[in-house]
């Protein structure tokens, strides 16, 4: 047990603070040691702080119960009892902007669900199998920061974990042009059923801030380190919307592509399958053995068959076929509060303790 990496959850009593408890329970690298919250819930015990609110379909994990809630604004307290902390804190932008940094100038290292930091030009935004190689921007943003083993690291948002790896997978044949559409779960928005009646058997047609963030995302991603900064690519270009449906977790997009090549069907799906990156070359704890699939039958990738696949950290893909106006289109889905919310944290740090980033204080 003490081989271990102590970690801290900090936003534990939330939905995704929730599923990071649940996916680190029996972790083989980590453990939680200790979790911080909102003033309101400091100084309960864990299973008091949750009280009726917790939202898995999973019991909360036993190791956790007792631990008693920090007030995550103390970041000297938390910070001095792990080794490394997941951030999922619930506030405006700038303060989870100055707690995250706070908690990196303790010499703790952050990897952050959290939108905040995602365009800071010197905090990488991972997908694992995608550009792992953007961790190297760390070392300008500890010059930056004036620590030795602090920093913040963040997971793109969820909405593009259904169609980023597979336009990454196709990029050989070089797609400059994507329009997609995503179908988004109300857990995405930290709800169940029983929290947002209003949504069963409804569509809202806008979720804040979603759009933007799915256009310009992927690009960060594809992006180069120049000058101990992420410049993002400049294409493809992708335009997209963003819609809530009734669904508890899943997302699904419907995308439509461009190519500067002209790919065979089977090309385009030999890639997905093919594809892979570091986190299955070092069999990471977390990381799918077969990180994109491809159904052939004409009604799947379907939510509920499908959203778990790889224990939800996997992408489901299908409906591949040729369109009258763009080159191919296809539909994606993704488990949005694992692969597309904790789960891709989780990978995000076993990535970077496989890295040597973060380490036993």
């Amino acid at each position: 047990m003490s081989e271990k990496l102590k970690v801290g959850i900090l936003g534990g009593t939330g939905m995704v603070g929730q599923r990071f408890i649940s996916l680190l329970d029996d972790h083989p690298w980590f453990e939680v040691t200790a979790i911080a919250a909102s003033p309101r819930s400091a100084g309960k015990t864990y299973e008091q702080a949750v009280g009726d609110r917790w939202k898995m379909d999973t019991p909360m994990p036993s190791s956790v119960k007792d631990i008693v809630v920090k007030n995550v604004n103390e970041v000297e307290n938390t910070a001095s009892e792990v080794d490394f902390v997941f951030s999922a804190v619930d506030m405006s932008k700038d303060e989870i902007k100055k707690i995250e940094e706070a908690y990196a100038k303790t010499e703790t290292p952050v990897v952050s669900n959290n939108s905040a930091h995602r365009w800071t030009p010197d905090v990488p935004m991972v997908v694992p199998e995608i550009n792992p190689e953007h961790m190297e921007v760390i070392e300008f943003q500890k010059k930056r920061l004036g620590t030795k083993r602090g920093f913040v690291a963040v997971k793109p948002n969820c909405s593009i974990q259904s169609y980023a790896p597979v336009l990454t997978a196709w990029k050989e044949y070089e797609p400059y042009e994507v329009v997609a559409t995503t179908y988004q779960a109300i857990s995405g928005a930290g709800k169940t059923f029983k929290d947002w009646p209003e949504m069963e058997g409804n569509i809202i047609p806008y979720i804040s801030g979603e759009e933007e963030k799915s256009e310009k995302e992927p690009l960060r991603i594809w992006g180069k380190i120049q000058n101990g900064v992420i410049e993002p690519a400049k294409s493809p270009l992708i335009t997209c919307q963003c819609i809530r449906v009734p669904i508890l977790n899943g997302h699904t997009a419907a995308v439509f592509v461009k190519f500067k090549k002209n790919p065979e069907k089977e090309q385009l799906i030999t890639a997905l399958e093919n594809f892979k990156g570091v986190p299955q070359e070092l069999k990471l704890p977390s990381a799918p053995k077969q990180f994109i699939r491809y159904l052939e039958e004409d009604n799947r990738p379907q939510v509920a068959m499908d959203v778990n696949y790889e224990n939800g950290m996997g992408i489901s893909v299908g409906r591949l076929r040729k369109d009258t106006i763009y080159d191919w289109k296809f539909v994606g889905l993704s488990h949005n509060t694992i692969r597309g919310a904790a789960g891709g944290a989780v990978l995000c740090a076993e990535l970077l303790k496989a890295q040597g980033y973060i380490t036993k204080k």
